[in-house]
């Protein structure tokens, strides 16, 4: 039995999408916070479970029977070592023969404030004693990409990242490795630092956007706090708007870029290009 949690958030409905490619619906355990969500799994075969990172005692009876688990890292800034430590517990508890775990590209030396929850959560791990991989996920192109129509009507895509190059890939790139992680032995006791075969810097995403639009876009680079504010501006919560405006002054010093192109080995294809992903973008 594999399960995934927070099965019905962006990365989790593509990893279970991934999943039944090659794994029956009934070997699929989506743990979801309110299986509500999850209708449409449920009606594809999957088995729904309530699994809430905050209250432990949901976890012991999600967990039942499962061999493999991926635990993707919960969007509660601050909250997430306890989360994820909750989280390994139970799978210790279960006795789960595999945890695979998103964390952030080069979680252990990384600048960013975002990888603070992530080295907390791969100590945790090295400490269980559980078998484990660590998918150290890049930046994803929908990072950027979501804000596309917005920079095509004003004209600019802000930031704060300089020249420094981001070698993004696509959520559904990341999912596919962690399905393959998933689906195949031999990868217990690996580190995976999983980036896009090509970077760019916002510069060139916004001459892309310019291109494909047909509009003019340029890339307006801000200080830190200011980009912030600008996103607070846009309707941001502040602890997000802190960790994008963090992030991409992470960028200006190589914190997003990696060229080893572990994650088009892994995933067996080349990852999506950060043009192809503009375009769907800009069709919606």
């Amino acid at each position: 039995m594999i399960a995934v949690t927070g099965a019905t958030g962006q990365l989790g409905r593509l990893v279970i999408d991934a999943l039944l490619n090659s794994v029956a619906p009934t070997h699929v355990i989506a743990l979801v916070r309110d299986p509500l969500k999850a209708q449409d799994l449920a009606a594809k075969g999957v088995i729904v479970r309530r699994a809430d990172y905050s209250e432990p005692q949901t976890l012991d009876a999600a967990l039942a029977g499962v061999s493999k688990l991926l635990l993707i890292s919960s969007n509660e800034i601050g909250q997430r070592s306890a989360q994820h430590r909750a989280v390994i517990q139970a799978a210790k508890t279960a006795g789960v023969q595999l945890l695979a775990y998103t964390s952030v590209l080069r979680a252990d030396t990384s600048p960013l404030s975002l990888a603070l929850e992530h080295r907390d959560t791969e100590q945790a791990l090295a400490e269980s004693g559980l078998d484990h991989v660590l998918l150290r996920n890049g930046w994803y192109h929908e990072n950027y990409t979501a804000s596309v129509p917005a920079a095509v009507e004003h004209g600019a895509i802000l930031g704060s990242a300089g020249e420094g190059r981001i070698a993004s890939a696509s959520r559904a790139d990341y999912a596919d490795a962690a399905a393959v992680v998933l689906t195949q032995d031999g990868h217990a006791g690996k580190v995976y630092e999983l980036a896009g075969d090509d970077s760019y810097s916002l510069t060139e995403l916004a001459a892309e956007v310019a291109e494909q639009s047909g509009r003019p876009v340029v890339y307006s680079d801000l200080p830190e706090q200011q980009y912030k504010a600008a996103l607070i501006g846009i309707g941001l919560p502040d602890v997000f708007a802190a960790l994008l405006s963090d992030s991409d002054t992470g960028a200006a010093k190589g914190a997003l870029f990696d060229d080893s192109r572990q994650l088009s080995r892994l995933i067996g294809r080349a990852t999506t290009p950060i043009a192809v992903s503009v375009a769907q973008a800009l069709k919606h």
